[in-house]
């Protein structure tokens, strides 16, 4: 059996050769047999086979694993491509030649750069997305969804699906910036109508959607589909209460003028319900000053008409008596006898009867003193020819009475001469 001498430098004399030297030396020493000493040799050798081929397999077994280990590279390297929408890198090496270590060692790189690549577009996307569920719970008024971070699908991080998704958010964005303009617009009418009427713009805002008061930012405010009709339909109350309250506070200044004008009140006086009578003629629309529909100028109104209700019954008669006086004075010119004394109880009769408007019971006296006029003037020409007639008269009667003295007055005087 050969046996190498060669020796190693790294070992010193503990070569392969030394030993087996050394070992038959021993043999000889010892005296075993060249039977004996083959078959030790042959176990040696076997053993040396054995530790050489447990390397082989070990050697095999790192190509193996390098191998599986430059599969899975560029296998990952195509998924991530894939997924990042690339067809191709530039830090790909296009010479696949040299060996397994060489192959993955210039794959690594582009690996590298391709995960740091592939975080960054995750993070994009989820920045997007994140952005896109907000507006979506807003308008669903549905914050809660904010609370679970939207997932990426790490399958499709392609720039292509990344424009998509921010199309939709810029969408998104679009008719948030028109809910907003819309919540706006509402709030601000709800400010005014609330400042007409009144009432307390802060209890009447919250009351919708606690972000509606002032004291949020504009961007904080609720643009929910639910906030949305809540304030549509609190602007359509508002807006029929203030049509109600114009309506109530115009019949209360048509009653107050009524009863100003039937019972000649002082301008002066009239001047203090001047916020009632100004919009006496206006539309909803042109009542905008602040407190003009407030309840409790209504109410101050509807005080005052019961207090001139009040004192009507007594003016009436005043102002009735007044008309029935002129009334009478035109009948005496006009030689017409009436019963004074009935006609004033008949007015005192159905003022406190109450079966008779004061305004319909004035406007009749006024219709019978036109219509007294009336035939006091067709009369005027009699009654002139009459005075004239009766002037005449008279003054005939004194030439008679003139004569008769004279005569009398001459006969005595002629009766002194004699």
């Amino acid at each position: 059996m050969a046996v190498t001498e060669a020796q190693n430098p790294l070992l010193g004399e503990n070569t392969c050769g030394s030993l087996l030297k050394k070992l038959q030396e021993i043999w000889d020493e010892v005296g075993e047999s060249d039977e004996q000493r083959d078959k030790m040799l042959l176990q040696l050798e076997q053993e040396c086979l054995d530790v050489y081929k447990r390397k082989v397999e070990q050697a095999a077994k790192s190509r193996a694993q390098l191998l599986q280990a430059l599969s899975d590279a560029k296998l990952e390297l195509s998924t991530l491509l894939s997924a990042l929408g690339e067809k191709s890198f530039a830090g790909i090496p296009e010479n696949t030649s040299g060996t397994i270590k060489e192959q993955l060692a210039a794959i690594a790189p582009v690996l590298e750069q391709l995960w740091q690549q592939k975080e960054e577009r995750i993070k994009e996307f989820s920045d997007v997305q994140s952005q896109i569920q907000q507006i979506c719970g807003e308008i669903a008024g549905n914050l809660n969804l904010n609370d679970v971070s939207p997932a990426v699908d790490e399958s499709d991080l392609s720039l292509k699906k990344l424009d998509e998704y921010q199309s939709e958010l810029q969408e998104l964005q679009k008719e948030k910036s028109e809910r907003l303009h819309k919540v706006l617009e509402f709030v601000s009418t709800v400010h005014d109508l609330c400042a007409v009427l009144g009432m307390d713009f802060f209890s009447t805002a919250t009351e919708v959607h606690p972000s509606l008061n002032d004291s949020t930012g504009v961007q904080s405010k609720s643009i929910s589909n639910d906030t949305l009709a809540r304030l549509a339909k609190t602007v359509l109350t508002l807006k029929e209460d203030k049509k109600q309250r114009l309506h109530k506070l115009q019949e209360l200044a048509s009653q107050l003028i009524d009863l100003w004008n039937l019972m000649d009140t002082h301008p002066e006086e009239r001047r203090l319900f001047d916020h009632v009578t100004c919009n006496m003629s206006a539309s909803v629309d042109e009542v905008t000053v602040p407190g003009a529909l407030a309840l409790d100028l209504i109410e101050q109104a509807e005080v005052e008409v019961e207090r001139l209700d009040q004192l009507k019954a007594s003016r009436m008669k005043e102002i009735a008596f007044k008309k029935q006086a002129e009334l009478e004075e035109i009948f005496a010119r006009a030689h017409i006898e009436v019963d004074p004394d009935a006609a004033r109880e008949k007015i005192m009769a159905l003022i406190d009867s109450g079966n008779i408007e004061p305004t319909e019971l004035l406007a009749d006296m006024d219709n019978q003193i036109a219509k007294a006029k009336e035939e006091a003037l067709s009369r005027k020409d009699i009654l002139d020819k009459v005075e004239k007639w009766m002037s005449a008269c008279e003054e005939e009667s004194w030439l008679e009475d003139y004569n008769r003295v004279l005569k009398i007055s001459l006969r005595l005087y002629f009766s002194f001469l004699v």
